[in-house]
C-alpha cells in the first residue's frame, strides 16, 4: 500500500543523505580508519584471507582521493594505496 511505497522513499532519501553527508565528511587529507563489522561483511573483505591488520582498524589512515563511494587510502605503513568504499570507514579521533 502506501506506508510501503513510503517507507520505501523514506529510506532511499535517507540513503541518498547518508552517502551525500559521508562525501562531504571524508575528503583528501582526511584522517580514517576502517569500520570493522561494515568491512567483515564487505566483498573486500571475503576476496582477503582471514583477519583485516590491526592497521586498517586502528588508524589512521589518509584518504589520498574520493571517486565515487570509493576513497583511496594510505596508512603509515610499508604497503600499498588501497580503495574502499565509503560506507566502511569512520573519521579517526585518535586515542
Amino acid at each position: 500500500g502506501w506506508t510501503s511505497r513510503w517507507d520505501e522513499r523514506l529510506a532511499t532519501s535517507l540513503l541518498q543523505n547518508w552517502d551525500s553527508a559521508m562525501a562531504d565528511a571524508l575528503k583528501k587529507g582526511s584522517l580514517i580508519r576502517v569500520n570493522r563489522q561494515a568491512y567483515l561483511s564487505s566483498v573486500e573483505a571475503k576476496a582477503s584471507a582471514g583477519e583485516p591488520p590491526a592497521y586498517l582498524l586502528e588508524g589512521p589512515g589518509e584518504v589520498l582521493a574520493v571517486k565515487g563511494d570509493y576513497a583511496q587510502l594510505r596508512f603509515r605503513q610499508p604497503v600499498p594505496d588501497i580503495w574502499l568504499r565509503l560506507d566502511q570507514l569512520e573519521a579517526y579521533a585518535g586515542n
